[in-house]
Protein backbone atom coordinates (compact mmCIF):
# COMPACT_ATOMS: atom_id res chain seq x y z
CA UNK A 1 0.00 0.00 0.00
CA UNK A 2 1.52 3.38 -0.71
CA UNK A 3 1.29 5.70 2.05
CA UNK A 4 0.36 9.27 1.35
CA UNK A 5 0.56 11.27 4.28
CA UNK A 6 3.11 14.16 4.30
CA UNK A 7 4.82 15.22 7.67
CA UNK A 8 2.99 18.52 7.54
CA UNK A 9 -0.05 16.94 7.28
CA UNK A 10 0.78 14.32 10.41
CA UNK A 11 2.24 17.25 12.60
CA UNK A 12 -0.76 19.22 12.53
CA UNK A 13 -2.55 16.39 14.49
CA UNK A 14 -0.34 16.08 17.44
CA UNK A 15 1.66 19.35 17.39
CA UNK A 16 4.87 19.00 19.25
CA UNK A 17 5.37 19.91 22.62
CA UNK A 18 4.42 19.34 26.55
CA UNK A 19 0.99 18.43 28.27
CA UNK A 20 -1.67 21.29 28.95
CA UNK A 21 -1.82 22.20 32.64
CA UNK A 22 -5.13 20.37 32.62
CA UNK A 23 -3.57 17.11 31.14
CA UNK A 24 -2.63 15.51 27.89
CA UNK A 25 -2.78 17.01 24.27
CA UNK A 26 -6.53 16.65 22.82
CA UNK A 27 -7.08 16.28 19.24
CA UNK A 28 -9.39 18.54 17.22
CA UNK A 29 -12.67 17.42 15.31
CA UNK A 30 -10.96 17.41 11.94
CA UNK A 31 -7.70 15.83 14.04
CA UNK A 32 -9.89 12.77 14.99
CA UNK A 33 -11.22 12.43 11.39
CA UNK A 34 -8.05 12.61 10.18
CA UNK A 35 -7.07 9.78 12.21
CA UNK A 36 -10.13 7.53 11.58
CA UNK A 37 -9.28 8.42 7.97
CA UNK A 38 -5.77 6.94 8.56
CA UNK A 39 -6.45 4.13 9.92
CA UNK A 40 -9.27 2.50 7.95
CA UNK A 41 -6.22 3.46 5.30
CA UNK A 42 -3.74 1.06 7.24
CA UNK A 43 -6.18 -2.05 7.99
CA UNK A 44 -4.33 -4.88 5.94
CA UNK A 45 -0.92 -3.04 5.47
CA UNK A 46 2.17 -4.71 6.72
CA UNK A 47 3.41 -3.91 9.83
CA UNK A 48 6.99 -2.66 8.28
CA UNK A 49 5.17 -0.72 6.56
CA UNK A 50 2.75 0.93 8.85
CA UNK A 51 5.87 1.32 11.28
CA UNK A 52 7.87 3.08 8.41
CA UNK A 53 4.63 5.45 8.25
CA UNK A 54 4.64 6.49 10.92
CA UNK A 55 8.34 6.72 11.98
CA UNK A 56 8.30 9.09 9.08
CA UNK A 57 5.52 11.54 9.42
CA UNK A 58 6.91 12.03 13.02
CA UNK A 59 10.76 12.33 12.82
CA UNK A 60 11.91 12.32 16.32
CA UNK A 61 8.70 12.42 17.85
CA UNK A 62 7.70 8.41 17.47
CA UNK A 63 8.23 6.27 20.67
CA UNK A 64 7.88 2.58 21.27
CA UNK A 65 7.09 1.13 24.70
CA UNK A 66 7.44 -2.30 25.30
CA UNK A 67 7.19 -4.98 28.26
CA UNK A 68 9.41 -7.19 26.04
CA UNK A 69 7.05 -9.91 25.05
CA UNK A 70 7.56 -11.84 21.91
CA UNK A 71 5.52 -8.83 19.75
CA UNK A 72 7.39 -6.50 21.21
CA UNK A 73 10.28 -8.32 20.31
CA UNK A 74 8.73 -8.36 16.43
CA UNK A 75 8.88 -4.86 16.36
CA UNK A 76 12.03 -4.05 17.88
CA UNK A 77 13.41 -6.80 14.80
CA UNK A 78 11.62 -4.56 12.34
CA UNK A 79 12.53 -1.23 13.94
CA UNK A 80 16.01 -2.21 13.42
CA UNK A 81 15.93 -2.17 9.96
CA UNK A 82 13.93 0.90 9.60
CA UNK A 83 15.32 3.26 11.89
CA UNK A 84 17.61 2.04 14.88
CA UNK A 85 17.47 5.37 15.98
CA UNK A 86 13.76 5.19 17.88
CA UNK A 87 13.65 5.46 21.11
CA UNK A 88 12.22 2.19 22.39
CA UNK A 89 11.58 2.30 26.36
CA UNK A 90 10.37 -0.53 29.23
CA UNK A 91 8.21 0.44 32.22
CA UNK A 92 10.99 -0.62 35.01
CA UNK A 93 8.73 -1.20 38.09
CA UNK A 94 11.10 -2.91 39.47
CA UNK A 95 8.95 -6.14 40.18
CA UNK A 96 9.96 -7.97 36.47
CA UNK A 97 11.32 -11.35 36.26
CA UNK A 98 14.92 -11.63 35.64
CA UNK A 99 14.91 -13.21 32.48
CA UNK A 100 12.62 -10.13 30.77
CA UNK A 101 15.73 -7.48 31.96
CA UNK A 102 18.45 -10.37 30.42
CA UNK A 103 16.05 -10.28 27.14
CA UNK A 104 17.25 -6.77 26.68
CA UNK A 105 20.95 -7.64 26.97
CA UNK A 106 20.32 -10.22 24.33
CA UNK A 107 18.26 -7.66 22.25
CA UNK A 108 20.95 -4.94 22.68
CA UNK A 109 23.48 -7.78 21.48
CA UNK A 110 21.61 -8.59 18.28
CA UNK A 111 20.30 -5.52 16.90
CA UNK A 112 22.86 -2.91 19.07
CA UNK A 113 19.36 -1.23 20.19
CA UNK A 114 19.23 -0.34 23.88
CA UNK A 115 15.99 -0.46 25.33
CA UNK A 116 15.49 2.09 27.96
CA UNK A 117 14.95 1.62 31.26
CA UNK A 118 11.80 4.09 32.53
CA UNK A 119 11.42 4.10 36.33
CA UNK A 120 9.45 5.31 38.91
CA UNK A 121 10.26 8.22 41.28
CA UNK A 122 10.91 5.72 44.40
CA UNK A 123 12.10 2.11 44.59
CA UNK A 124 10.72 -0.54 45.54
CA UNK A 125 11.88 -0.37 48.88
CA UNK A 126 11.10 3.28 49.39
CA UNK A 127 7.72 2.31 47.85
CA UNK A 128 6.65 -0.53 50.16
CA UNK A 129 7.55 1.31 53.00
CA UNK A 130 6.22 4.22 52.38
CA UNK A 131 2.75 2.13 51.70
CA UNK A 132 3.21 -0.55 54.63
CA UNK A 133 4.50 -3.13 52.08
CA UNK A 134 3.84 -4.39 48.87
CA UNK A 135 1.03 -2.50 47.32
CA UNK A 136 0.31 -5.09 44.65
CA UNK A 137 -1.30 -7.27 47.45
CA UNK A 138 -4.52 -5.40 48.14
CA UNK A 139 -4.28 -2.59 45.45
CA UNK A 140 -2.52 -3.62 42.24
CA UNK A 141 -4.29 -1.22 40.46
CA UNK A 142 -2.71 1.59 42.43
CA UNK A 143 0.38 -0.11 42.47
CA UNK A 144 0.27 -0.02 37.74
CA UNK A 145 -1.01 3.18 38.32
CA UNK A 146 2.16 4.73 40.15
CA UNK A 147 4.96 2.31 38.51
CA UNK A 148 3.77 2.20 35.41
CA UNK A 149 0.86 4.64 33.90
CA UNK A 150 2.29 7.36 35.85
CA UNK A 151 5.85 6.97 34.87
CA UNK A 152 4.17 6.65 30.09
CA UNK A 153 2.50 9.93 31.33
CA UNK A 154 5.89 11.35 32.22
CA UNK A 155 7.54 10.08 28.67
CA UNK A 156 4.67 10.28 26.47
CA UNK A 157 4.60 14.13 26.93
CA UNK A 158 7.79 14.28 24.54
CA UNK A 159 6.47 12.36 22.01
CA UNK A 160 3.36 12.48 19.09
CA UNK A 161 3.16 8.77 18.53
CA UNK A 162 3.40 5.32 20.05
CA UNK A 163 3.72 1.69 18.98
CA UNK A 164 2.48 -1.39 21.30
CA UNK A 165 2.47 -4.81 20.24
CA UNK A 166 -1.19 -5.49 21.04
CA UNK A 167 -3.20 -8.13 18.98
CA UNK A 168 -6.78 -8.53 18.24
CA UNK A 169 -6.68 -12.13 19.55
CA UNK A 170 -4.85 -11.71 22.54
CA UNK A 171 -8.15 -11.37 24.82
CA UNK A 172 -11.97 -10.84 24.69
CA UNK A 173 -10.75 -7.00 25.86
CA UNK A 174 -8.35 -6.52 23.31
CA UNK A 175 -10.79 -7.26 20.17
CA UNK A 176 -11.42 -4.07 18.49
CA UNK A 177 -7.94 -2.67 18.58
CA UNK A 178 -7.52 -0.34 15.69
CA UNK A 179 -4.43 0.18 14.09
CA UNK A 180 -4.47 3.67 14.83
CA UNK A 181 -6.37 6.28 17.29
CA UNK A 182 -5.95 8.65 19.49
CA UNK A 183 -4.94 8.21 22.73
CA UNK A 184 -6.92 10.07 25.18
CA UNK A 185 -4.84 9.04 28.24
CA UNK A 186 -1.40 9.97 27.29
CA UNK A 187 -2.27 12.36 24.73
CA UNK A 188 -0.95 11.28 21.50
CA UNK A 189 -1.37 8.79 18.58
CA UNK A 190 -1.42 5.21 19.55
CA UNK A 191 -0.15 2.66 16.44
CA UNK A 192 -1.04 -0.89 17.33
CA UNK A 193 1.05 -2.60 13.63
CA UNK A 194 0.26 -6.10 14.34
CA UNK A 195 -3.47 -5.73 15.61
CA UNK A 196 -3.92 -8.05 12.71
CA UNK A 197 -1.45 -11.04 13.20
CA UNK A 198 -2.19 -13.97 15.64
CA UNK A 199 0.25 -15.53 17.61
CA UNK A 200 0.86 -18.12 15.23
CA UNK A 201 2.14 -15.24 12.86
CA UNK A 202 4.57 -13.34 16.37
CA UNK A 203 5.83 -16.98 16.73
CA UNK A 204 6.44 -17.86 12.85
CA UNK A 205 8.74 -14.47 12.80
CA UNK A 206 10.75 -15.32 15.62
CA UNK A 207 11.68 -18.66 14.95
CA UNK A 208 11.97 -17.76 11.37
CA UNK A 209 14.45 -14.83 12.07
CA UNK A 210 15.86 -15.95 15.29
CA UNK A 211 14.53 -13.22 17.13
CA UNK A 212 15.79 -13.05 20.98
CA UNK A 213 12.63 -13.72 23.21
CA UNK A 214 11.49 -14.39 26.60
CA UNK A 215 12.89 -18.51 28.05
CA UNK A 216 9.72 -17.95 30.12
CA UNK A 217 7.38 -17.91 26.84
CA UNK A 218 8.55 -22.10 26.76
CA UNK A 219 7.84 -22.70 30.33
CA UNK A 220 3.60 -21.50 30.05
CA UNK A 221 3.94 -17.91 30.59
CA UNK A 222 2.22 -16.14 27.20
CA UNK A 223 2.11 -12.67 28.87
CA UNK A 224 4.69 -11.90 30.90
CA UNK A 225 4.41 -8.37 33.56
CA UNK A 226 5.73 -7.80 37.03
CA UNK A 227 6.77 -11.10 38.79
CA UNK A 228 4.53 -11.26 41.68
CA UNK A 229 1.24 -10.57 39.28
CA UNK A 230 2.20 -13.50 36.49
CA UNK A 231 1.56 -17.20 36.80
CA UNK A 232 1.84 -19.55 33.90
CA UNK A 233 -1.74 -20.40 31.88
CA UNK A 234 -3.51 -23.48 31.96
CA UNK A 235 -4.94 -25.09 28.97
CA UNK A 236 -7.58 -23.58 27.38
CA UNK A 237 -7.09 -20.13 29.12
CA UNK A 238 -6.43 -17.09 26.73
CA UNK A 239 -2.81 -15.59 26.61
CA UNK A 240 -3.41 -13.56 29.38
CA UNK A 241 -5.67 -15.39 32.13
CA UNK A 242 -1.85 -15.70 34.08
CA UNK A 243 -2.13 -11.42 35.05
CA UNK A 244 -3.46 -11.02 38.30
CA UNK A 245 -5.27 -14.42 39.13
CA UNK A 246 -8.37 -14.33 41.11
CA UNK A 247 -9.15 -11.13 39.94
CA UNK A 248 -11.45 -8.76 37.85
CA UNK A 249 -8.20 -6.62 36.33
CA UNK A 250 -6.79 -7.97 33.16
CA UNK A 251 -4.90 -4.72 31.86
CA UNK A 252 -2.22 -2.49 33.88
CA UNK A 253 -4.28 0.79 32.95
CA UNK A 254 -1.78 1.72 29.91
CA UNK A 255 -4.31 0.36 27.94
CA UNK A 256 -7.42 1.33 29.61
CA UNK A 257 -9.60 4.12 28.37
CA UNK A 258 -9.30 7.48 30.05
CA UNK A 259 -11.89 8.24 33.01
Amino acid sequence: MTMTCSYTDAANVAAPGPDGPSGPRAPTAEQLAWIERENARLEGTPAEEILAWVNDSFPGRFTMATGLGPEGCVIISMLAKIDPTVYIFNLDTGYQFRETLELRDRIAEKYGIVVDLQRPELSVEAYEALHGGPVYRDDPDRCCLDRKVTVLHRVARHFDAWATGIRRDQSPTRADTPILRWDKKFGLIKVSPLATWTKGDVWKRILNEQIPYNPLHDQGYPSIGCRPCTRSVLPGEDERAGRWTGRAKTECGLHTAAE
